[in-house]
């Protein structure tokens, strides 16, 4: 609870400058945003680009961004580009750290050129915009690693470079009111979900949730850039807050229509199937999940498969299919067999291992697997269930 709890004001941090930088029009004529967004090279180059990343193709990718970054060196756009394509190396396996340097380095060379920029001219738009994009993407990975001093201070700096950009960026463009959107929902949800946030939260203005949904869904629609995050975040938001699994598989197949190769969107539409307990259509997604892996498909890495198996194994277990729960729920034991600091799913894999095996009638080895997910550190609840399942076998 904590642990959500100070993620989610991490998050408004970050958003509350989003929010300003979507909310106000420019107040003189004479100072209307320009940005080297707005020109032509960059923006089929950088269409192109992005939509590479999203399906895999990151080498392809990084080939374009570096060519943006050669037509303007002085620029952040191309460290920035070239650490969004890094950022979902690490998305695709944030329990592995390799990338977390290389990123930040991106991100702090993102920072030093916009300061540069802001020297010469203090109210340059692109410059303001970069950097309060790259300190939101350092306080999402220091979140993300629980490292929440890194995540608070970096999400703080975000905020006076996003609000500069408010009083410039040009309101009906649809990629500037994503931050809006964002902010608009997520201060609505967090303030309904942890009444105490409203302790830190009284000084910035009020959320929104219906405002915040149509302000995604314009971006999803009118979007250039940022449509993709747009359609992710209403799949998500539909999935988790709203308890509306039709909207959710509507907007995660847009995702998979527009990027099929993206592992992280196609896990995603298995998780909406398994949510919604349509596990015969969730079975299905795994199943091609599982057979990507296996044939080493770009990006469909060892995480991409856990995941995968962790919804099998439970699909066969509500089939009372055991024995390939047993062999999905073994599979993903070995699979995070390695140096993981985080064991979410390593130890669900041993509970469920039990539930299985009591399903099975193999009450000795159910037990064996319950105490040893006691012997684990618990940073899912995993404990109070495999105490109980000691003191009564699980059943269906």
């Amino acid at each position: 609870m904590i642990v959500r709890f100070t993620a989610g004001l991490v998050l408004l941090l970050i958003l509350s400058g989003g929010h300003a930088a979507a909310q106000t029009a420019p107040d003189t004529t004479e100072e209307v945003a320009t940005s080297v967004l707005d020109n032509e090279f960059v923006r089929t180059q950088g269409k192109r680009g992005l939509d590479l990343l999203y399906n895999m193709r990151s080498d392809s990718a990084r080939a374009i961004f570096r060519r943006i970054d050669e037509r303007y060196p002085d620029h952040p756009i191309g460290p920035y580009l070239q650490g969004l394509n890094l950022w979902w190396t690490i998305m695709l396996d944030l329990t592995n750290t390799d990338h977390d340097e290389a990123f930040y380095d991106l991100m702090d060379e993102v920072i030093e050129r916009s300061d540069a920029l802001l020297d010469e001219t203090p109210n340059h738009f692109d410059a303001l915009l970069f950097k309060a994009g790259a300190h939101g993407f350092k306080a999402r990975l220091a979140s993300n690693r629980r490292s929440w001093w890194k995540a608070l201070r970096n999400g703080q700096k975000a905020i006076r470079p996003a609000r500069q950009v408010a009083t410039i960026a040009p309101p009906e463009n649809g990629d500037y009111v994503f931050g809006k959107g964002l902010y608009d929902y997520y201060t609505a949800i967090l303030e309904e979900e942890y009444p105490a946030v409203k302790t830190f939260t009284w000084m910035i203005p009020d959320g929104n949730r219906k405002r915040g949904l149509r302000l995604l869904k314009r971006t999803a629609e009118e979007g250039y850039y940022v449509q993709t995050e747009a359609l992710y975040y209403l799949t998500q938001v539909y999935y988790l807050y709203e308890d509306d699994y039709l909207a959710s598989r509507r907007y995660v197949q847009r995702l998979r229509e527009r990027h099929p190769d993206n592992p992280y969107f196609h896990n995603f539409e298995g998780r909406v199937y398994a949510r919604w307990n349509r596990w015969d259509q969730a079975e299905e997604v795994f199943d091609e999940v599982v057979a990507r892996c296996e044939n080493d498909r770009p990006g469909y890495v060892a995480h991409m498969e856990e995941i995968a198996r962790y919804y099998l194994g439970r699909a066969h277990l509500y089939d009372e299919e055991y024995d390939e729960a047993l062999e999905d729920f073994g599979r993903l034991e070995r699979l995070t067999d390695r140096d993981l600091d985080n064991n979410r799913l390593r130890i669900r894999s041993f509970l469920y291992q039990g539930m299985v095996l009591d399903a099975m009638g193999r009450r000795e080895l159910a037990k064996r697997k319950y105490r040893h997910v006691l012997g684990m550190e618990d940073p899912v609840g995993a404990h109070d269930r495999a105490e109980r399942y000691l003191d009564e076998p699980y059943s269906r």
